[in-house]
């Protein structure tokens, strides 16, 4: 269909949710495409990101889950926790999503390499011995944990390898304030770890809505977790005990284990980009326009790669633009405004649009309107644990602006009410909105006072 003198119309460099959607959807536009993995295709996000680690939370869960039965009337015998059980059973369902992304893009059509490849020219790769070339080339590799090169840093864990413990450590520190980092302590909480999390700012999950951040480091705390703030690690000592860690002030830490999700570098090192010219940012990332071109014109990146918005739906919907444009000549375009999104915390927080902070500079006059409450479920447990809610609105237009939730199916709760604030949903049409009865989610259409102005 496609006229060229090249070996292949697309080649993919990366087989994780980015590079498979936009490779499938160019092959059913009738390109010929092929498509380059080193590692495990289904990239971070069915390998050691969103789906081992949601079925990590789903574990931790289960133990607070007998706690709040026994309000209910149910008793069991005395529970214990297998963690090898847990990382076996894991690995079976990774190992099948690996086959099923792996047939999803033999049977679209394109030639699958399970090799690294690396960029030779704007036109050219190098992969398992061999020299192709392609019209167009894709760059989705993603991006890799980062570690700092303090003393000791040898000791130091990173999600990739939170997923293939031998053994749990009974003491966890954990070093970080973004979502990876607030997960995994309410995980290892979960799963019986002590655990105590450092964050060298005042409050972790910048960027998220402040006083929803807020609302969980309280819950967090009130759950056994013990959150430092304003703190770091300064060296890593290993002892007769454990590791013993010397923070900034002074102190030291005793701890079994520690896990560092302290940021994400884009995977761009020794894949050929600075001999093609393509230019990256002081980060590493590839820079690319608003069609995802780099500066060179036949290079293209799109997902963590590109360091801008790091979420694997988010690096699905570039890809299918990217294979549209190229290869269907629909010249489609993702719309970054009001993409929910959601931390599995516990409580998990679920967010769309704008925090009340970047509300008010981009808008102006807002109103906010929040609640906190004891969800039903709580009422008549031993375990107590809060929700909270937010809203804010533009005053002008009235537009509902920013959603923001703290407590039980946020994520969930947040997906739905996503769909009404990308088309406009005003106030007054969340106040005309029947809420389920009983549940949290209907708090979103019953706030009728702001809390301010």
């Amino acid at each position: 269909m496609f006229m060229s003198s090249h070996d292949f119309d697309f080649f993919v460099i990366g087989g994780g949710s980015g590079g498979v959607r936009a490779a499938r959807m160019a092959a059913g536009f009738g390109a010929r495409v092929a498509v380059a993995e080193e590692r495990y295709f289904g990239g971070t996000c069915v390998n050691v990101g969103c789906i081992p680690k949601k079925l990590f939370v789903y574990a931790s869960r289960f133990s607070e889950d007998r706690e709040v039965a026994a309000g209910y009337g149910w008793t069991s015998g005395e529970a214990s926790f297998d963690w090898p059980t847990l990382v076996r059973n894991k690995d079976t369902e990774i190992q099948r999503l690996n086959g099923i992304y792996e047939r999803l893009l033999k049977s679209a059509g394109c030639e699958v390499f399970a090799a690294r490849a690396t960029l030779i020219d704007p036109h050219t790769v190098e992969v398992a011995g061999r020299r192709i070339t392609a019209t167009h080339i894709l760059v989705a590799t993603g991006g890799w944990p980062l570690v700092p090169q303090i003393p000791g840093h040898e000791h130091i864990l990173t999600s990739n390898e939170m997923f293939h413990l031998e053994q749990l450590p009974k003491r966890m520190v954990v070093v970080g304030g973004g979502y990876i980092a607030v997960e995994f302590a309410g995980i290892l909480q979960g799963l019986g770890c002590a655990v105590t999390q450092l964050y060298r700012g005042d409050l972790f999950l910048r960027g998220f809505d402040t006083e929803t951040r807020s609302f969980l480091a309280d819950q967090m705390r009130h759950k056994g977790i013990d959150l430092r703030f304003n703190s770091d690690v300064t060296r890593i000592d290993r002892t007769a005990s454990g590791l013993s860690l010397q923070l900034k002030d002074g102190s030291t830490l005793e701890a079994d284990g520690v896990l560092y999700a302290t940021g994400r570098t884009p995977m761009t090192a020794n894949l050929g980009l600075e001999a093609c010219g393509v230019a990256l940012d002081a980060a590493g990332a590839i820079k690319v326009d608003a069609h995802y071109r780099t500066n060179v014109p036949s290079i293209y990146a799109v997902g963590d790669v590109t360091n801008r918005v790091n979420l694997t739906p988010v690096a699905l919907a570039e890809g299918m633009a990217l294979a549209r444009r190229l290869f269907a000549a629909r010249d489609t375009q993702v719309d970054y405004d009001y993409i929910p999104t959601a931390i599995f915390s516990q409580p998990p927080i679920g967010t769309v649009g704008y925090s009340e902070e970047d509300a008010r500079a981009r808008f102006g006059e807002i109103e906010v309107y929040t609640s906190s409450f004891t969800p039903l479920r709580y009422t008549i447990s031993p375990v107590k644990e809060k929700a909270f809610m937010k809203l804010i609105v533009e005053q002008g237009t009235r537009r509902v602006v920013g959603l923001h939730m703290c407590g039980e199916d946020a994520g969930e709760i947040a997906q739905g009410f996503a769909v009404a604030m990308r088309a406009g949903a005003t106030k007054e049409i969340f106040d005309t909105t029947i809420g389920i009865h009983p549940s949290a989610a209907e708090e979103f259409v019953t706030m009728r006072e702001p809390t301010r102005r």
